[in-house]
């Protein structure tokens, strides 16, 4: 649901397989205010507009829309974004192959305190350890 936002996005910005232009970001830089429009009016919903809104924040105050910091972003929201770039990095898509556990969880660290709480990234990788149990995830 974080996503349905996207649903407003053109097709030929979403499915895009090569880097989008800044133009066409600042488009997908919307999903999440489109998202949180969409789901406001549902009353049984609304309490996870919040989260839509924000799961493109960044625990260092640089992520969209709002440019929240640390706490001030949803907890759902933080724990949604370490989630939703697991999924991005590590699923095969139509237009790339899945990355390696061990690749993704090298993401998820060095953005660890800049792109995500660091909290969060910690209690993701206890996740992967008890998912991937034969997986090497450095520290």
């Amino acid at each position: 649901l974080h996503d349905i936002g996207k649903t407003r996005i053109p097709a030929s910005i979403l499915l895009k397989p090569g880097k989008l232009t800044e133009h066409e970001l600042q488009i997908m830089k919307m999903h999440p205010v489109y998202g949180e429009e969409m789901v406001h009016p549902i009353p049984s919903l609304r309490h996870l507009c919040p989260a839509i809104r924000g799961h493109h924040e960044r625990w260092d105050g640089k992520g969209y829309p709002d440019g929240l910091q640390a706490e001030q972003i949803p907890l759902a929201a933080r724990i949604i974004a370490v989630a939703d770039v697991f999924d991005a990095l590590a699923a095969p898509r139509p237009y790339k192959p899945g990355m390696e556990v061990e690749q993704v969880w090298q993401i998820l660290r060095d953005g660890r305190g800049s792109h995500f709480d660091p909290l969060l990234v910690d209690a993701f990788r206890q996740v992967l350890r008890r998912r991937h149990p034969h997986s090497h995830l450095p520290a």
